[in-house]
């Protein structure tokens, strides 16, 4: 924490004595002012990283101080000190942008551990600026909306695996954005010039998927006309992202082992050897440990991919981002659909935070599609927005102790988040999702026009 530079606010001369001398002794550059007007002045004339100010003061005090400070320099952190906190005046502070706040006498275990909170806040928050910088127009950083701190996190992580050749596996449920984080690392990258190479293992069988990513010779199996070059190839000097790598089926994760471990690849029907130079990020929802002990995904390559594990929350988990996707999601729509779609109704946004989003970001992406393709007006209502967002939770629906749903709704329900699934995963492919799912693509066919 030596590098933060603190600005101590109090009209008590032993009390900021104190802390100076408790902050200092901690390699913190410190400043005081005994009063809020001589505060104010240093923050305009030095770079201040934390405002540490008393609440009650003679002329300015310590809620103007905030506000004032915050309308210098957004970016600078307060903690306000005060013998008189209730409830509501700690509420007001933080709606109005401070960081924490300590009650006197001061517990200075607690203003470490803020302290050391801000500092860790602020190194996120550079590391994901940089990742911002990096990042060529080609795929904006813009599109990655977030300002929760699991999603800081997940950015901070990205950020620095960018910057090395290291294999990378990106875990969340469907739905989270794994591509997006996929690309966001690539684009950041010094491979950033070089081919994003995608390959959705679950839209694929096994032959195709082995065809799709090492190639195969003309006349090497049935159907094969011409010569085809594999994805490794294709993204030679770049990065090649594989999604939904649990799917893979044993023999092949054979060969994608060999091509992580050497670099090398061989098209089906060759017995030449191919160099090829590829970063490898793969995307899963699948538990990898658990299909490792029933002998479905083999422990080395499981290690190969795992160097770098970035967990991405779903979306119930970063509930802070909502309102923010929302009217990224209003204005894109908006946009393509040609209607003047300007905002949200507070009644449904509430309803929007309050669910549970079991298709995380795709699943309020369609919302908001559908919503402005229904509405008559200007602002999205919650008369726009799903029925079942009526209820109390959709998620009531899957558990089997919960009795209030009859017994159709729950099968019904439950039968259509599973095709639903199924047909996410392999991209609206309908034969896909039947193998998937494990019935006949003429089985779908009837299930979906019977559920609509």
């Amino acid at each position: 924490m030596s590098n933060l530079s603190i600005l101590l606010i109090d009209d008590e001369d032993s009390q900021l004595q104190s802390l100076k001398t408790f902050l200092s002794k901690r390699e913190f550059k410190i400043f005081t002012a005994s009063d809020g007007e001589s505060g104010i002045k240093i923050v305009r004339d030095n770079v201040i990283d934390v405002v540490l100010t008393d609440f009650k003061m003679p002329g300015m005090d310590g809620h103007t101080v905030l506000k004032n400070v915050k309308s210098i320099n957004p970016e600078i952190d307060i903690v306000v000190m005060t013998a008189f906190g209730t409830i509501e005046s700690a509420v007001s502070l933080m709606k109005d942008g401070a960081f924490d706040y300590l009650t006197k006498p001061i517990d200075l275990d607690e203003l470490e551990n803020i302290l050391s909170r801000i500092r860790e806040r602020r190194f996120l928050l550079s590391e994901n600026k940089l990742l911002r910088e990096q990042l060529q127009d080609k795929f904006r950083f813009e599109s990655i909306i977030s300002r929760s701190k699991p999603m800081e996190i997940v950015l901070s992580t990205a950020a620095r695996v960018a910057q090395t050749k290291s294999t990378a596996l990106i875990r969340g449920e469907s739905g989270t954005g794994k591509e997006l984080i996929a690309k966001a690392i690539h684009f950041a990258s010094p491979r950033k010039n070089k081919p994003f190479i995608t390959v959705n293992v679950a839209s694929l069988s096994e032959n195709l998927l082995e065809s799709e990513l090492f190639g195969h010779e003309k006349g090497s199996f049935t159907g094969a006309i011409n010569q085809r070059i594999g994805r490794f190839e294709e993204a030679d000097g770049g990065t090649i992202f594989i999604d939904e790598v649990g799917e893979i089926p044993l023999p092949i994760q054979v060969k994608l082992l060999r091509a992580i471990q050497f670099g090398e690849v061989q098209r089906i029907g060759s017995n030449t050897t191919l160099k090829t130079d590829v970063r490898i990020i793969a995307a899963t929802h699948r538990d990898l440990e658990e299909m490792i002990k029933m002998n479905e995904f083999r422990e080395d390559l499981f290690y190969r991919l795992n160097v770098v594990t970035i967990n991405l929350p779903p979306l119930r988990q970063r509930k802070d981002d909502i309102p923010l996707l929302v009217d990224h999601f209003i204005q894109k729509y908006s946009a393509t659909i040609g209607k003047q779609v300007t905002g949200i109704s507070k009644e449904a946004l509430d309803q929007l935070i309050k669910y549970d989003f079991p298709g995380n970001i795709r699943e309020l992406e369609n919302m908001i599609e559908r919503a402005i393709v229904l509405t008559r007006d200007q602002i999205i209502t919650k008369d726009d927005l799903p029925i079942t967002l009526n209820e109390k939770n959709n998620l009531r629906a899957f558990n089997p102790y919960d009795l209030e749903d009859s017994y159709e709704t729950k099968m019904k329900l439950f039968e259509k988040a599973l095709i639903s699934e199924a047909l996410s995963r392999t991209n609206g492919n309908k034969s896909a999702a039947a193998r998937l799912l494990g019935i006949t693509e003429r089985h779908l066919r009837s299930r979906l026009e019977r559920l609509d």
